[in-house]
C-alpha cells in the first residue's frame, strides 16, 4: 500500500498537465497529501470504507436474493487486472477498491441466505413446544428465546425456527428446558415509520421468526430426542450467567445490584426504566451494554496483573518478554469474559478490535492505529455485515476512529513539565487525567453524534459531565471489581467483591439521577434523512482516515450534512402498519393520537416530530378530534378530515367526508373519494407517513421502493379484519368479531415495546 501510495502521489501531479495550468497549486497539495497518508499507512483503511460500500448496496439496492457467483466473479475479474496496472497507480488503487466492494456484496448475500428461516406472517395463537435457548429475567417475569419442535400444527417448512416470547407467571422455566405452553405469536414487527428502527430485520439474522407471548401455565417435559450439544452448551452458559445475575444483584441490593449485574453478565432485565432514563440523560448508557468500554477495561485489567505479577519475579522480568505474556493472558481473558457475558453483537465486535490491538503488541506493531481499526472493522463486516446498518457498529468505529484520529490532542501530557518535582508531577499527573478523560469524551460524543441522533433523535447536552464524573469510577472500581469478582466466584469469595462493585455503582447512579433532574437533560430533536448521515459519514471518514491536509476535505460534506439535518421532514401524519392507530398534526402545530397505537410506537412518532413529550401525553384533544366504536376523525392544520375506521359500517360514512381514510379492514371498492390507506396498502407498504403538500398530499411508506427483502415475507390480504389463526389448545382464545385483536400484556402486540427498543452503545 505504501509504494501504492507513493505511485498516487506522482500521478495526482500529473493528472492535470499542461491542459490545466490553473491547478498547480491543488495538485501539489494533492499530492503531498496522498504521500503523506502512504507515508502513515493510511490508505488501507479505505479498504474497509470499499468493503463497506458494497455491503450498504446489497441491502439498499438488492430486489431479491442476488446469486453470490456474481459479486464474487466480479472481485476476481477486479483482482485480476492488477498485475497489469503496476504502471497506473489511479488504476490499481481503483481495482483495489472495486473488488473490496464486489466483496462486502458477496459477504452481505452469503450471510443472508446462511441466516434464511420461515418467519410467521400472521397472528397464530396454538400449543407451542420447544427448548429454552436463553433466558433473561425481568422485573416481573421473563423474556424466553425458544427452539421451536412444534407449534400450531404448522409445517415444518413455514414454522418459526426461533420465537421470543414474554412470560409474567412463575415458576420460569430454565434454560435447557422443553417446556410446552399455549403461545400468542406475531411477526417480527417492522419499523414504527418510514425511516425508523426495524426491528424485523434484526430479528432475521438472529433467526428470530416471532414475537408474542405465553399464555397459561408452562409445562416442562423430558425432550423427545438430546439436543445437539451446541444448544445443551450454549443453555447451560446462560443459565450459569442467571445465576451469577442474580447473586450479583442480591450482593450489591437495589438497582445498583441490577446494574452492577448487567456490567458483569450483560443481563440488563433488571434494571427499571426510571434508571434506564436516568443512564440515557447522563449519557452514560452505553456503559451497560457490553461493548468496547468493558472489552477494553477488562483486557487492560488482566493485562495489567500478569504484567505485574511476573514483574514481581525479578527472573521473568529480566529473561522474559512479560509484555507480550500479558497480552496473551489478555487476550484469553477478554474472550472468555466475551463468551460469558453472551457474545452479543456489540460485544463480538468489540473483542475482534480489542483482539488485533493485542495482537499487535505480539508482533511489535503499534497497538492503537487505523490500520487495525480498519482489520477489524473488515473481519467484523465480514462475520456480520448487517451490523454496518445499526447504532452499534457505526457509533463504534466511529468514536474509536475520532479517539486515534486525535490521539495526540487528548494524551493529557501539555500538563507534564520535564524536570518538574514531586508536587509538580503529581498535580500534572493529575491534571493530565482530568484533560484526557474530558477530550475523550468529548471527542467519542461529537464522534458518535451523527449515528446517535440519526438513530434515537435525541442529545444528552450533559453527557459530558456524566461522563467525567461517572468513567473514573467505571475504570478504577467497578471494572476491577468485575475481574476480581468472577475470579472469586468458583471460591464463593465473591460476595463482598459485588458489596464494593454495588457502593461504586451507587455513586453513578446518584450521579445519574442528579443529571437527569437538569432541565432539557435529554433534548429531543426531529428525524433527518439518510441524505444527512450519508454526508455526516463522509465527513467523518475524511476527517480521521487522513493523516494529511486531506482531512479539510471533510468540511464540505459535513457543512451540507449539518444544513441537511437541520432542515428535516416533519410530517402531519402517522399511521401505524396495522392501521389500528394514527398521529394527526393538529392546529396547534403537535401530533394527537387517533385509535389505539402501541406506547412505542406513539415515542418513536413523537421523537421523529423533535416532540419530547411522553406517549401519554399525546391524546386527542377537545375539539381535535373524537372516536366511538366505530371509528376516530380528525382534521388536518388546512381542515381536510382524517377518518380511522374500526367498525365497516362507518365505511359510508365516512368515504363521503373524509379526505384521508385510514383503516386496519379492506376498504369497499366504492371508496374512492379519499385517500385510502387500507389493509391492503399497509400489507404491502408497511406504516405511512404523510405530509399534506397543496391540495394534494406528500407520502411516505417504511416499505419505499417495495423491493423484495427476506426479513419481510408478504402475506396476501384477505378480505375484512385480520383475524389470528386459533389452533384448538386449552386456553386459546379468539377475540371478539370485528374488534382489533389486543396484545398480551407486555408483548410487541404488531409493534415494539420499550423493552425491545436498541439500546445505545457508545464504544
Amino acid at each position: 500500500m505504501r509504494r501504492i501510495g507513493a505511485r498516487l502521489a506522482g500521478g495526482a501531479v500529473a493528472l492535470a498537465g499542461p491542459r490545466a495550468p490553473a491547478l498547480p497549486v491543488i495538485r501539489t497539495w494533492v499530492a503531498e497529501g496522498i504521500a503523506r497518508d502512504a507515508e502513515q499507512r493510511r490508505l488501507f483503511p479505505w479498504l474497509a470504507v470499499a468493503f463497506g460500500v458494497g455491503i450498504l448496496a446489497h441491502f439498499v439496492a438488492a430486489d431479491g436474493p442476488p446469486l453470490l457467483a456474481a459479486p464474487l466473479t466480479g472481485a476476481a475479474l477486479a483482482l485480476a487486472l492488477i498485475p497489469a496496472l503496476g504502471a497506473r497507480p489511479a488504476a490499481l488503487a481503483l481495482a483495489l477498491g472495486v473488488a473490496a466492494a464486489f466483496l462486502g456484496f458477496a459477504a452481505a448475500t452469503w450471510r443472508v441466505s446462511q441466516v434464511a428461516a420461515p418467519i410467521l406472517t400472521r397472528t397464530t395463537i396454538g400449543p407451542l413446544v420447544g427448548m429454552v435457548e436463553a433466558l433473561d429475567e425481568r422485573e416481573v417475569g421473563a423474556r424466553l428465546v425458544i427452539r421451536v419442535e412444534s407449534f400450531a400444527g404448522l409445517a415444518p417448512e413455514v414454522r418459526p425456527v426461533r420465537v421470543r416470547v414474554s412470560f409474567r407467571k412463575t415458576p420460569i422455566p430454565r434454560p435447557g428446558d422443553v417446556v410446552a405452553a399455549t403461545a400468542r405469536l406475531l411477526p417480527p414487527p417492522e419499523a414504527a415509520r418510514p425511516g425508523g428502527y426495524d426491528f424485523a430485520r434484526d430479528a432475521y439474522f438472529q433467526g428470530i421468526g416471532a414475537v408474542g407471548s405465553l399464555v397459561g401455565a408452562v409445562a416442562v417435559r423430558p425432550p423427545s430426542e438430546p439436543p445437539p450439544l451446541r444448544l445443551r452448551l450454549a443453555a447451560t452458559l446462560d443459565e450459569a450467567r442467571n445465576g451469577l445475575t442474580r447473586r450479583i444483584a442480591e450482593a450489591a441490593g437495589g438497582q445498583a445490584g441490577a446494574v452492577a449485574a448487567a456490567l458483569v453478565t450483560g443481563k440488563r432485565g433488571l434494571i427499571g426504566p426510571a434508571t434506564n432514563d436516568a443512564l440515557r440523560a447522563a449519557g452514560i448508557y452505553h456503559v451497560v451494554s457490553i461493548s468496547g468500554l468493558h472489552m477494553v477495561l477488562a483486557a487492560g485489567v488482566v493485562f495489567w496483573l500478569v504484567r505485574a505479577a511476573l514483574a514481581l519475579v525479578p527472573y521473568c522480568a529480566l529473561l522474559w518478554p512479560i509484555k507480550k505474556i500479558a497480552a496473551g493472558f489478555a487476550m484469553l481473558g477478554v474472550t472468555a469474559y466475551c463468551a460469558f457475558s453472551g457474545w452479543d453483537i456489540a460485544a463480538e465486535r468489540s473483542l475482534i478490535m480489542t483482539l488485533i490491538m493485542l495482537g499487535a503488541i505480539l508482533v511489535d506493531r503499534p497497538a492503537l492505529s487505523m490500520r487495525n481499526l480498519a482489520l477489524a472493522a473488515l473481519i467484523a463486516l465480514a462475520r456480520e455485515p448487517e451490523g454496518l446498518l445499526g447504532p452499534s457498529f457505526q457509533m463504534s468505529f466511529g468514536a474509536v476512529a475520532g479517539l486515534i484520529a486525535c490521539a495526540r490532542l487528548i494524551d493529557g501530557r501539555l500538563f507534564m513539565r520535564p524536570g518538574a518535582g514531586r508536587i509538580g508531577r503529581l498535580v500534572g499527573t493529575g491534571l493530565s487525567a482530568v484533560a484526557g478523560t474530558l477530550a475523550t469524551t468529548l471527542v467519542a460524543q461529537i464522534a458518535t453524534a451523527p449515528f446517535a441522533t440519526y438513530h434515537f433523535q435525541t442529545v444528552q447536552p450533559f453527557g459530558l459531565v456524566g461522563n467525567a464524573l461517572t468513567l473514573p469510577l467505571v475504570s478504577l472500581v467497578v471494572m476491577p471489581s468485575a475481574v476480581i469478582g468472577i475470579l472469586a466466584y468458583p471460591f464463593a469469595l465473591d460476595r463482598p467483591i459485588w458489596w464494593l462493585m454495588g457502593q461504586a455503582v451507587g455513586g453513578m447512579l446518584a450521579v445519574s439521577h442528579w443529571i437527569a433532574g437538569f432541565e432539557r437533560s435529554i433534548i429531543v430533536v426531529p428525524a433527518f434523512g439518510t441524505a444527512a448521515l450519508i454526508l455526516l459519514t463522509l465527513g467523518l471518514l475524511l476527517a480521521t482516515l487522513p493523516a494529511s491536509r486531506l482531512r479539510w476535505l471533510a468540511v464540505p460534506p459535513l457543512l451540507f450534512g449539518l444544513v441537511l439535518a437541520a432542515r428535516p421532514d416533519r410530517y402531519d401524519l402517522y399511521a401505524d402498519r396495522q392501521g389500528a392507530g394514527a398521529a394527526v398534526r393538529g392546529a396547534d402545530g403537535r401530533l394527537a393520537a387517533l385509535g389505539s397505537p402501541s406506547g412505542f410506537v406513539l415515542e418513536q412518532w413523537l421523537k421523529a416530530d423533535g416532540d419530547g413529550r411522553q406517549p401519554g401525553a399525546l391524546i386527542v384533544r377537545s375539539g381535535s378530534g373524537r372516536c366511538d366504536r366505530l371509528g376516530c376523525t380528525a382534521r388536518l392544520p388546512d381542515g381536510r378530515a382524517v377518518a380511522l375506521v374500526r367498525d365497516r359500517r362507518a365505511f359510508a360514512e365516512d368515504c363521503a367526508r373524509a379526505a384521508i381514510l385510514i383503516t386496519g379492514l379492506t376498504a369497499p371498492p366504492t371508496c374512492t373519494g379519499p385517500l385510502v390507506i387500507d389493509r391492503r396498502v399497509l400489507a404491502a407498504r408497511g406504516a405511512v407517513a404523510l405530509r399534506a403538500d397543496g391540495q394534494g398530499f406528500t407520502t411516505r411508506y417504511a416499505r419505499a421502493d417495495g423491493r423484495a427483502v427476506p426479513w419481510q415475507p408478504r402475506s396476501a390480504p384477505g378480505p375484512g379484519q385480520p383475524q389470528p389463526i386459533i389452533a384448538a389448545s386449552e386456553g386459546a382464545h379468539a377475540p371478539e368479531d370485528g374488534a382489533a385483536t389486543p396484545p398480551e400484556a407486555g408483548a410487541p402486540g404488531g409493534n415494539l415495546v420499550p423493552g425491545d427498543a436498541p439500546t445505545e452503545p457508545l464504544q
